[in-house]
């Protein structure tokens, strides 16, 4: 069953909320987190959890395929995670489509089904809409020199926790540079490190509404590539992902950083000793477990600390 938004009526209802907004947060901070694990380092092909080229949460400064004329074959991507009790489970699907070689953009539907806390269950929307693009202004080289890129996240729709103590719909939106480099020269054990800093006012990717203001959050990753039976790779990563620390009209919610493990499966990709942008598998699939929040308020625990995620994207 979706969730229905119940708008809170009372002040006791409000203070109940504050509360049980501080809990979703951490606990959507889990998902994205778990989701951001299982997308981790793979081939420019992988999205993550808003449909970039990218790990689970963060994006990586490289774009899916295209060519140097003109669109590419669409990437799509299916993500899940089972956040528990309280934050029910979270499904995202994708699609992203990259032009002349250096651009992409997508978009991504938000679907929430219902978890089985009463009281708090109830502050998450049906889903809601995110929209985004990613220019690569300098493509990486074989010797020192990273890829660099800027993009942007546009959410709507946005009725979670906030959204849903007011009554409203909200939007939100991400503006970031990030930078990536594959570091190919240990034989056999190519390496990716990311870094990034965006400047966003959505509190957990949308995922519990709005913060107070911008702020500016650092993001990154890394990860290492080995060679799996027959054709395949695995890739082994962490990332992290600062959030503002607030939540709009929730001042007493304290938002931790995201850290993610993840491990991706590549069934018929090659390791990427030339880069990743060079390799081009169709099919990659992600498990992650995020390390995200307990009790992220006195006597408010959010249960969500190991959650299970998967996703699986696929080039055309």
């Amino acid at each position: 069953m979706w969730n229905q938004a119940h708008p809170y009526e009372t002040m006791s209802g409000a203070v109940r909320c504050l509360s049980h907004y501080g809990i979703v947060q951490s606990v959507m901070l889990l998902a994205v987190i778990v989701l951001g694990v299982g997308t981790t380092i793979v081939s420019a092909q992988s999205l993550n959890w808003e449909g970039q080229d990218g790990i689970y949460v963060t994006p990586l400064a490289y774009a899916v395929p295209s060519t140097e004329k003109g669109l590419g074959r669409p990437v799509v991507a299916y993500h899940y995670l089972d956040a528990g009790p309280v934050l029910g489970g979270f499904h995202q699907v994708s699609v992203t489509v990259g032009v002349f070689n250096r651009v992409e953009f997508g978009y991504t539907r938000n679907l929430h089904q219902d978890g089985s806390t009463v009281g708090l269950s109830s502050l998450w929307s049906s889903g809601f809409n995110a929209f985004h693009g990613k220019l690569n202004f300098l493509p990486e080289r074989r010797a020192w020199q990273p890829a660099l890129s800027v993009g942007f996240v546009a959410r709507s729709q946005v009725r979670n926790v906030g959204g849903v103590i007011q009554g409203q719909d909200t939007t939100n939106a991400d503006f970031y540079a990030v930078a990536t480099k594959t570091v190919t020269q240990i034989r056999k054990l190519p390496l990716v490190f990311n870094l990034g800093y965006k400047a966003t006012n959505a509190s957990l990717l949308g995922l519990v509404g709005n913060a107070p203001a911008y702020k500016g959050r650092l993001f990154g990753a890394a990860a290492f590539a080995l060679k799996g039976p027959g054709r395949s790779t695995i890739l082994l990563g962490s990332e992290f992902l600062q959030e503002p620390r607030s939540v709009e009209n929730l001042p007493a919610a304290v938002v931790p950083t995201t850290i993610t493990y993840a491990i991706r499966m590549v069934p018929a990709g090659a390791l990427p000793l030339h880069g990743w942008g060079v390799e081009n598998p169709k099919l990659t699939i992600d498990f992650g477990v995020a390390q995200a929040a307990g009790t992220v308020m006195p006597g408010v625990n959010l249960q969500a600390r190991h959650q299970f995620a998967l996703g699986i994207s696929y080039g055309f």
